[in-house]
């Protein structure tokens, strides 16, 4: 079961303005509002989403685009005002239903999905129904001198809808990253421990 703020669609003591992407997309506009953009790779079985993206959650793209690199699919839903959009565009992942990624994730194996929460020390929390990878995902981590918490914080990810387990297993990982690490100085080994966790999957994984 998932945490008090998955289940309900929580942002802290917000509630997202839109339960579905269909709801959002008939009141804002693609390419003003929000953009969705989508990279794919016909031989890789993974995926690296970033569901709140731009001005949503603040450098989620550069840091899924990142990962990604040249060998990883990659979808990036990203809010384009400025000023922020978190409030008006932010989909909890459970509820995020973009039919792009709903369909590129449903090709993969692995899916990572990429967010942000507040908080100025640089930690990072890792969720997501795929114990296996979110281990060995946070070894990496460990080993390069990050703060990561794999259980025991309120950003589980552990509902059955949540974007990052819509992959063909039913289970992935998400990545949560604090304000502190996004633009901080671990911002690279955060990029650099993930995808090397990934480029180290076995092709059976």
């Amino acid at each position: 079961m998932g945490s008090q703020f998955e289940r309900v669609g929580y942002i802290g003591d917000q509630v997202d303005r839109y339960a579905t992407y269909a709801e959002l997309a008939d009141k804002e506009i693609r390419g003003h509002d929000y953009n969705i953009q989508l990279t794919q790779r016909p031989v890789s079985k993974i995926a690296i989403i970033a569901p709140h993206g731009g001005s949503i959650e603040r450098r989620t793209s550069y840091i899924a685009r990142a990962i990604a690199g040249d060998e990883f699919n990659l979808y990036l839903f990203e809010g384009l005002d400025e000023s922020g959009s978190f409030d008006t565009l932010h989909l909890t992942s459970h509820r995020f239903d973009e039919p792009s990624c709903v369909a590129l994730i449903s090709k993969c194996f692995v899916v990572v999905a990429v967010h942000g929460f507040s908080g100025e020390g640089q930690a990072v929390m890792l969720g997501g129904l795929d114990e296996r990878l979110k281990q060995h995902i946070g070894v990496r981590m460990c080993r390069a001198g990050i703060d990561v918490k794999l259980d025991g914080h309120p950003y589980p990810g552990l509902h059955v809808n949540n974007i990052c387990n819509r992959g063909r297993t039913g289970r992935g990982v998400q990545l949560e990253l604090s304000d502190g690490i996004r633009g901080g100085s671990d911002e690279d080994a955060v990029i650099e421990a993930t995808r090397s966790a990934l480029l180290s999957l076995s092709p059976e994984y």
